[in-house]
This record gives structure tokens, sequence and C-alpha cells, in this order.
């Protein structure tokens, strides 16, 4: 029996096993999902993402049954064909509320390894200690100054990650890379099997304990700072070691207008985002916009990128809520317990850098970052790369009635992703783009860096949905797509769909969504320098996910500021040629989806990007036609289990069986 099935109990035939007082696990969830996709009503008999729900919102889910009394995994609600089917197999929380935290006592002070995300920042160079991203909620009216600090101390004591401290400032931090086969810290050796290497990464790390200035054991030459040889190790101090009354502006606005609001909150940011300083443990700052005893104010957070991420920004939204419905019942403000610290999910992180599985992946990173003639089809040197520059950003959205079933319907078609049509799209796109110069002769190959959320399930019974901190990953992914038909594709025909389902089984082949990449090019000092010289490729990928917009109500973000976006001081380096970050918004008018394009002034001139970026959204308009087409829908090879079948072979049964399967 797993740790999993120790701690919770199967909801069996609808009912509640353990007295956790869920008589109906299944409304349960469809009122869950509703909210979470900001829909009026979901029927049991309908898919999460047959919804059009991905995977950032399933932790949501994941996270908002916890405190319902359910316990479902993020896989579980991606991967169910109904609602009431992931309620036949949810767990119910025990009484004592404990679920899916690790079995062992958990990690959560003191020096940790740093994860390979933190080590890629460490590696960018320029301004990076005030690397951030925010979130402007509307705050209560009536939300005073002490109410603010309350609220924020109770983020900050709640969420560990939240007082990381950075001996020597970001820019210091380097991998914390260890030889594959190396007895270091109980790391465990090549070829080792994977849970016991996670136990024994996570062992290795806890002799730290003991405090904020500990040493880890087997930081090899580290000293009391959390510093070694290899670079600064992050670490995290006890609840209660950060004040948040120190770390809050409070503005008063009274007299200042709708208009004028986002740009005085905007200022203030700048202002709090020059103030952050992991070295001293400052990683949060926070302004406080008050508007008078009746209006809503604002609640601006501005956290440096090591510390939060684009689920993370969801979890303290959701937890800010909660504070202030206990603070207005007379409560004192305490957000539910973390499951799994984030310096718990380091180490296992570090111990999985070296075990066998991860170190059978290295060959798969060599070849798809082999070079490539095309443009955008192979490898750049990060180093030569100018820096980021207002100039070189260029914004689309995509309006409603396209994005509507480019979202929700157009995943369904392949019982694929929002990631895999969007992806779909930009590698057509790449295609076209530059065909009239590469011909009948183009390799037919892109080479795409994406970002994934990165709570990843690569160990059993650890619940990362509550989670705060920078999980994100970033892995190099070929589409090898030959010639297809550009026009029938820009037109919606079979070839889009066709390609689409290629994309997808691309995608599915990468084990655990590319954390593998990651962790050996950062994590392993064996393989890591090997896939440093490689380069990286051209162009990056990020979709944040769906972001209500319009709510007016207490704790909604608030109108006039971007959601989650990165920030920093001027002279970032660019980390790719060309970056695409998409993100879709629930608005009073539907569905849209806006993309903003940044690009390296060396790299390509404004022109040739903007031209990629038109290119882009006729693809994606092509997929939001082709949705509509009969038989567009299909399987893939990953959707079976006989294996053997190629893409060809399910084409031609389901060309002859047609609608009995």
């Amino acid at each position: 029996m797993t740790d999993l099935d120790r701690s919770t109990t199967t909801l069996a035939g609808g009912g509640v096993d353990g007295g956790t007082g869920v008589p109906d696990p299944a409304g349960t969830l469809c009122a869950l999902i509703a909210d979470v996709l900001g829909l009026a009503a979901v029927d049991p008999g309908q898919s999460f993402t047959g919804l059009g729900g991905d995977s950032i919102q399933a932790i949501q889910v994941v996270s908002r049954a916890r405190p319902a009394g359910l316990l479902v995994t993020t896989r579980e609600v991606l991967r169910s064909e109904t609602v009431a089917g992931l309620a036949a197999g949810a767990r119910a929380v025990g009484r004592s509320g404990a679920g899916t935290g690790p079995a062992r006592p958990a990690r959560r002070f003191g020096p940790f390894a740093p994860t390979p995300i933190m080590a890629w920042l460490g590696e960018l160079g320029g301004p990076v200690d005030t690397y951030n991203q925010s979130l402007v909620l509307r705050s209560p009216a009536g939300l005073g100054a002490e109410d603010a600090v309350r609220v924020v101390q109770a983020l900050l004591d709640t969420h560990d990650i939240l007082r990381l401290r950075v001996p020597g400032g970001a820019g210091a931090i380097r991998g914390g890379a260890v030889g594959a086969g190396a007895d270091t810290a109980g790391t465990g050796s090549a070829g080792a099997d994977t849970a016991g290497a996670d136990t024994a990464g996570a062992a290795g790390e806890d002799a730290g304990e003991a405090g904020a200035g500990a040493t880890g054991a087997g930081a090899t030459g580290s000293d009391s700072t959390g510093s070694d040889s290899t670079g600064a190790r992050p670490l995290v101090p006890p609840p209660g070691s950060v004040d948040a009354r120190a770390l809050i502006e409070h503005v008063e606005a009274g007299a200042v207008g709708d208009e004028e609001l986002p740009g005085l909150v905007t200022e203030r940011i700048r202002a709090a985002r020059r103030l952050l300083a992991p070295a001293e443990g400052i990683v949060l700052r926070a302004v406080r916009v008050d508007r008078g005893p009746a209006r809503q104010g604002r609640l601006a957070l501005v956290v440096h990128h090591l510390a939060v991420d684009g689920v993370s920004w969801r979890i303290l939204q959701d937890d800010l809520r909660s504070c202030w419905e206990a603070l207005a019942a007379g409560r004192a403000p305490e957000p539910a317990p973390v499951p799994a610290p984030f310096a718990h999910w380091a180490g296992l992180l570090r111990a999985d850098a070296t075990s066998g599985r991860r170190m059978a992946e290295a060959v798969r990173w060599t070849d798809t970052l082999c070079p490539a003639p095309e443009p955008l089809g192979g490898v750049c040197a990060a180093d030569r790369l100018d820096a980021e520059s207002a100039a070189n950003r260029h914004t689309l959205i995509l309006p409603p009635e396209v994005t509507g079933p480019l979202l929700t319907v157009a995943p369904g078609l392949v019982n694929g992703t929002v990631n895999d049509v969007l992806l779909t799209g930009l590698a057509l796109a790449v295609l076209a783009w530059r065909r009239p110069g590469t011909g009948d002769g183009d390799g037919g190959s892109v080479l795409v860096d994406i970002e994934g959320h990165g709570r990843e399930e690569i160990t059993d019974g650890v619940d990362l949905s509550r989670t705060v901190g920078w999980f994100t990953t970033m892995y190099p992914v070929r589409f090898d797509l030959g010639l297809p038909d550009l026009a029938d594709a820009r037109a919606g025909g079979p070839t889009v769909g066709a390609v689409l389902r290629q994309v997808k089984e691309t995608l599915r082949a990468i084990p655990d969504h590319g954390i593998g990449y990651g962790l050996l090019r950062h994590g392993n000092s064996r393989t890591g320098p090997g896939l440093a010289a490689l380069g990286i490729p051209e162009i990056g990928f990020n979709y944040l996910g769906r972001f209500p917009m319009g709510d007016t109500a207490d704790w909604a973000a608030a109108p006039g500021h971007d959601f989650a976006l990165d920030d920093a001081d001027e002279g970032l380096p660019m980390a790719h040629a060309v970056e695409v970050n998409a993100a879709a918004h629930e608005g009073p008018d539907g569905l849209t989806l806006s993309a903003t394009w940044t690009w390296a002034g060396n790299a390509y001139p404004a022109d040739r990007v903007r031209a990629l970026a038109d290119e882009w959204f006729a693809m994606l308009r092509a997929l939001a036609r082709h949705t509509a087409l009969p038989g567009a829908a299909g399987l893939t090879p990953s959707d079976v289990s006989l294996t053997g079948l190629s893409q060809a072979d399910l084409d031609a049964f389901e060309s002859q069986l047609g609608d009995l399967l």
C-alpha cells in the first residue's frame, strides 16, 4: 500500500468513507470546476479538458478540492473522461487534514539545493535581483493598514519561499550539480531506483534543518552563510523571521480617479521592485492603496520571480480572500497548511537529477539540440543576444469568436491540450514564415524552448497544489513536420488537423513534460556541461493559462495591469532570440487570447518578427475553423493501449469504421 493509500480513503459509489462530510463528491467537484473555469454550471458527464480546462487550472481544482474534503491529483483531473469519473476515484481527506504530504517529515527551513530554474536565472546575468512578477488586486473598502499587515504576514508565515534569502544575491546562484554516481548527501547513483533516490536526496537535505544558517549535509565546502564553491545556496528562515510591517507601503489615494489609478499603482510597483533584495531576504514588497471607506482600494504584491510563478499567484489570491474573510469574522487569518514545502521539493529534484531514469534521457536532449540551417529551426548562443527592450515588443489579441473554439473545442478534437493547439499553430507559422526563403529544400524542423508549470508528479505522495514558488521548467522540443501543404493549413483543411496530431504525439513522447532537461542541464555535473555547450533554441514559448478579467469583486485582478508577467530593471538579457508569452483572458465579452512577442534587436528585425506574429494568428484562426469540419476529431497513438499502431493505422481504422469508434 502506498503512502497515498494509507492517508486517504476512496469515495466508493459516490458515498463517503471516513466521515468527512462530503455527501456528493461529483456535485462538489462540478461546483469547483465551474468556479475555476468561470462557468455557470458543469454537468457530471462533462470532462474538464472538454470544457477548455488546462493543466494550470487543474492544479487550482486540486488545491480547492482539499478544503472541501476531497483529494484528487492534477493528472486525474486532466485525464478523467467525466467529472463523475473523477469523483468516483477521489479520496477523502482525513479528519486531521492529512492528505498527500510527504510520509517523512518534510524539510522546510535552512539551505537547500537550487532548483534548475533558479540556476538558470543565476546564469542569465544582468539585473536579476529585481527580476519579479506582480499582481494588483481590488482590495475591500475598509482594508486598513493593520489589516494589510496581518494578511501579508499570514502569507509570509504560511509560504516558506516568501522568506527566501540568497547570500550574494540572485545572480550568485549556480546549479547544485553533483556527479552521476557521486555519493553526495545520499542523492543516489546513476541507475538508482527513483523513489529511493528521492527519499535519499531529501534525507541529505534534511541534515541542514537546524536553522536558517545551518549547513546542509553534502554541501561540499559550504559555510554557515549557505554559500559553497558552486555559488549561493538559497535558504529559508523560520516563520516570524520576516516582518510584513517593514515591507508594505501605504498610499492615500482618495482623490485619485479610476482613470489615473493604474498609473499611480504602476509607479509604486516600480519603486517597490527596486527595493527587492534577495541577499537580505526581501523577496516580497506590497503596496496598499487606500481610496477611503466607501471604495475599493488596491493591494499590489511585487514578488521576486525566485519565489513565485503563475500558479503561485492563484494560490496567493485564494489565500488573501480567505484571510480577509477570517478578519471580517473576527478570526485570525490562517491560510490552509501547505502539504509539501518548496525546500522539500528542491531536495527531491536534486536527487532525481542523477537517477537512472534521468541519465537515460541525456541522449534525447542532445539529439533535440542538434543544429539546423533554417531560421528558428536550430540553436543559438544566449550570450550573443541583446538585452530586453520595450521597443522590441509587440502584442496581438485574438477575438472571442476565434479564441472560444480554439481553446475549448480544438484540444478535444485530439484528446489534447491547449498547448498542443497553440504549438501546432506556432510550428506551422514558422514554416510558412520562412518558406519563401527556404523553398522545397526546407527540412521542416522547428525547435522551440517550451516553458511548463513544473509541478510534475515525479514521485508518489507529494501534493504541490498549495506550494508557492518558482517551479517553471524549460525544455527544448523539436517538431519535425516535413513539407505540409501550407495553403491547405491556412484554409483550416485536413493538413492542420494532421499536424495537430503530430505535435500532440511529439509532446506526449517527452518524459514528465520535460522536467528532466533542466535537471540534467543544471543539476548534474556529468551531463550539464555538454548540454550547455549545445546552445539554446532561438524561440521560446510560454502559455500562462486563463485569467478572469472584468470581475469587480473584492480580491479580483484589478483593471489596467498585466497578470503575472515577468519584469525587471533595464538591461536584463534576452533568454532567446524571440520569445512568445500568451495568455487567455475571460472577460464579459468572452474569451480572448493575447500574445506578447519580444525579441533581441541583433537577432531579427522588427518587421520579420511582426510578420511571424501575424502568421501565427493566421494559423490559429485556421485551427479554429478546422473545429467545424465533419470528421475533424480523431485518435492518436497515445490514446490507445495497443502498441505498434501508427497514426496511419488509426486513420485507416477511423475511415473504415467511422462512428463505431
